[in-house]
């Protein structure tokens, strides 16, 4: 009877310690975490290994409009699971109740690909990413002083911080909402599971998927979409080295053209220059490009079809790609008729994953809790 009595003590006496924060059990690995073998090496930090409890915290924050100054808008408001965590506005409206500068981008698949995010690539991890639109006037507006004092008043995010990370903090709060966004993986749409072998392509589906993974050559006789040339052909969002993940698509003649990475790299030679986002889900991304120009995929695909405007920065690999024989008159733009056009359509509509769009874990947890009541 001692024994148990005095290990029942010892139980107690461990629970009191550790709800007062002397004691900090380390957090545990993500469990069940697998990132799909055809994607590729991915990149974590080494300063916030993915854990239970960071990614726990990092979704609650995601979700909690307390991030921002009035208390209204949380990152979900700009990034919204059934849109593949995009909003479906040219650009998005925050706090001060004015556009964005840029269309907000889908988040998905982050752990690859380009290490410097936004469209004009100012943030080299996501842990810097998440404090861009937290600080920004036009998002959230919050200021991150204000913003900490909150943290560390909440009934439940102290001990949730200690138990993740040892502190309430701003670098804290970023590590956890970056690990929640590196969770976000697509990788059951029809063309994973064709890459799988589980599923045959339509034969319309499969046209589409030849002219994607294509450069045209027309001395070669092959027809192409060119879009293996930007985006890649698994993640089929922008390349890793260097600035790969980065080029003028043609979407301004050369007086209309905005910095893009210039602003970044100084490099008038990068002026134009925009992030190539990914395709995952892109049929339900809508609207299209850096500053939402395009409502459709048939008009993106009309862009580069016939749309194509010539400045000094423009892509080599978009200026040079056109399906056309050599001796018709060239004019900017693929060239492909009208088949191949809604073939490369329904192939990018295989590029959606419902599982993503309705994950229970990439859901509100707040809203997850009130549905079980």
């Amino acid at each position: 009877m001692w024994r148990y009595l005095i290990l029942l003590i010892g139980l107690l006496g461990w629970y009191l310690i550790e709800r007062a924060g002397i004691f900090i059990p380390a957090p545990t690995p993500l469990q069940n975490f697998k990132a799909p073998f055809v994607f590729g090496k991915f990149s974590v930090p080494k300063d916030n290994p993915l854990t239970e409890e960071g990614v726990t915290l990092g979704r609650k924050l995601f979700y909690d409009p307390l991030l921002s100054a009035n208390n209204q808008v949380s990152c979900a408001d700009c990034h919204m699971q059934e849109k593949a965590f995009s909003d479906g506005k040219a650009r998005s409206v925050g706090v001060s109740g004015k556009p964005t500068e840029f269309n907000s981008m889908a988040l998905v698949n982050l752990m690859w690909g380009p290490e410097r995010f936004f469209w004009n690539g100012r943030s080299t991890s996501l842990e810097e990413q998440v404090l861009g639109p937290v600080q920004h006037p036009d998002e959230m507006g919050q200021d991150l002083d204000e913003l900490l004092s909150e943290l560390r008043q909440h009934p439940e995010y102290p001990q949730a911080f200690r138990r993740a990370y040892g502190e309430t903090s701003i670098e804290a709060m970023a590590k956890a909402i970056a690990s929640f966004m590196r969770t976000l993986i697509s990788a059951n749409s029809r063309y994973d599971q064709f890459l799988r072998g589980e599923i045959r392509l339509s034969e319309q589906e499969e046209l589409g998927r030849k002219l994607f993974m294509a450069h045209p050559d027309v001395k070669a006789s092959l027809r192409g979409a060119n879009c293996i040339d930007c985006h890649s052909q698994f993640l089929t969002g922008g390349f890793s080295d260097g600035l790969d993940g980065f080029s003028n698509n043609g979407l301004d003649k050369e007086s209309e053209l905005k910095p893009g990475l210039q602003a970044v790299t100084g490099d008038p030679a990068h002026r134009g220059w925009f992030k190539t986002p990914t395709l995952r889900n892109i049929a339900v991304t809508a609207p299209y490009m850096h500053d939402g120009r395009f409502d459709t995929l048939e008009q993106v695909i009309d862009h580069y079809n016939h749309g194509i405007r010539y400045s000094s920065t423009l892509s080599p690999l978009i200026s040079e790609a056109d399906n056309r024989d050599l001796n018709q008159p060239q004019s900017p733009g693929l060239g492909l008729g009208e088949k191949e056009k809604q073939a490369l359509l329904a192939f990018l509509h295989t590029l959606t994953d419902q599982d993503f769009l309705t994950n229970a874990a990439f859901s509100d947890p707040d809203k997850d809790i009130s549905n079980e009541q």
